[in-house]
């Protein structure tokens, strides 16, 4: 059977978010966090001085969406917010012992078997194929990572959500 152009495209997107999928609820159930939260607790990690700003310029989050993932991540005890000592007005996230530890036994973003077979790929190849994705995700108009895992929602990670659930609007009677 022969597909179009645009139905293999979607059915290659599809096969894609469907890895991710699995894998985010893999490391959510394994590590209680999201792919974006993992991401936030090693950028500060690597990091010094980082602040919210820096992190969602790094991750290419929402400055919002950072705010929440710390909050999450500071209630759980894996990172902490202070002032900074050299500029009063700056708040600076910094990890706990418990934040490194955390990050140190939780797996890769990506997948083994992917983060193999990249690897296997010339530099050159694998500058491409980061290029092509950004590319895909521009033509796509994706927008930014919110703090939610990639595609599911978790019953216990509803319950644990402190985003609001839109309200919904009445309908107003008109009398005559």
């Amino acid at each position: 059977m022969s597909f179009a152009l645009e139905d293999q495209i979607v059915m290659a997107l599809r096969r894609v978010s469907q890895a991710i999928d699995i894998w985010s609820r893999t490391l959510w159930r394994d590590y209680g966090l999201t792919s974006p939260q993992l991401a936030t607790l090693r950028e500060i990690l690597a990091g010094e001085n980082v602040t919210p700003g820096t992190l969602a310029t790094a991750l290419h989050l929402s400055q919002p969406t950072v705010t929440g993932i710390l909050g999450r991540l500071e209630q759980r005890g894996l990172v902490r917010r202070e002032r900074s000592g050299t500029d009063r007005r700056s708040i600076l996230a910094v990890p706990t012992d418990a934040g490194r530890k955390l990050a140190s036994k939780a797996p890769p973003l990506l997948r083994d078997n992917f983060r193999r077979e990249l690897a296997k790929l010339p530099p050159w190849q694998q500058s491409e194929m980061l290029s092509t994705l950004q590319h895909v995700a521009a033509m796509m108009q994706a927008p930014e990572v919110t703090e939610g895992p990639f595609l599911f929602v978790d019953d216990k990670m509803a319950k644990n959500s402190t985003q609001k659930k839109p309200r919904k609007r009445r309908k107003k009677m008109h009398s005559e």
